[in-house]
């Protein structure tokens, strides 16, 4: 996660103790006012009232900005994205693997009421892939990577994989096997624009290149 996002987790932390801190070991007043914030939203939200619009003061505050977030403002608005070669099999040893879904979204969801918040963007790729070997196979996807333009490179998200993605990446596949896949990362706007590249590994030397901008 980024430290931003980090920052929020400490900030909810916080108000998770808060009914149990003596005076002296309140929040900050720029803080306290923040998290009021994010409570009061929160409530109204559950009780069947509609989102508002994030105000124009948070706009160049982070702490305001995630707490926005976090609180419904554009968090569960996913923009979807049409890579170039969106109709392309492509193939990592033994296996067939197409692109079948990408988006970007500030916020992921996992079971129950665990989330995860970011003021950058989580770009989701969704994949079909299927082992066309004449026999079972490992598939190592663990190590994929996302490439832009300026040849910048971002890992998987491993928080967000675990929380809203496929747990298991590399694993052995039986002859004809075919299953979805989900690939999560993290990456600020601008890395959204053209040349960017997910990256697949392969047992050979040379990587698979899906462009997705």
């Amino acid at each position: 996660m980024s430290p931003s996002a980090r920052g929020l987790a400490a900030l909810l932390c916080s108000a998770a103790l808060f009914g149990g801190c003596k005076k002296e070991e309140e929040p900050a007043p720029f803080e306290d006012r923040t998290l009021a914030k994010l409570r009061q939203e929160v409530d109204r939200v559950n009780k069947g009232g509609a989102p508002s619009a994030p105000p124009s003061s948070s706009e160049g505050d982070p702490n305001a900005r995630l707490a926005d977030l976090a609180a419904g403002h554009e968090a569960d608005t996913a923009r979807t994205l049409t890579p170039p070669g969106a109709n392309d099999t492509v193939h990592v040893d033994t296996f067939a693997l197409k692109l079948t879904g990408l988006e970007s979204l500030h916020s992921l969801r996992g079971t129950g009421k665990v989330s995860l918040t970011t003021q950058d963007l989580f770009l989701r790729a969704q994949l079909i892939a299927q082992n066309v070997g004449p026999q079972s196979a490992s598939l190592a996807l663990s190590g994929a990577k996302l490439v832009d333009a300026a040849d910048k490179e971002y890992p998987l998200a491993q928080d967000a994989q675990t929380l809203a993605g496929t747990r298991k990446l590399d694993r052995t596949w039986d002859k004809d096997q075919r299953d979805t896949l989900v690939l999560l990362f993290e990456v600020p706007p601008s890395a959204i624009a053209p040349g960017l590249t997910l990256v697949l590994p392969t047992s050979g030397t040379e990587p698979v290149r899906i462009p997705l901008q």
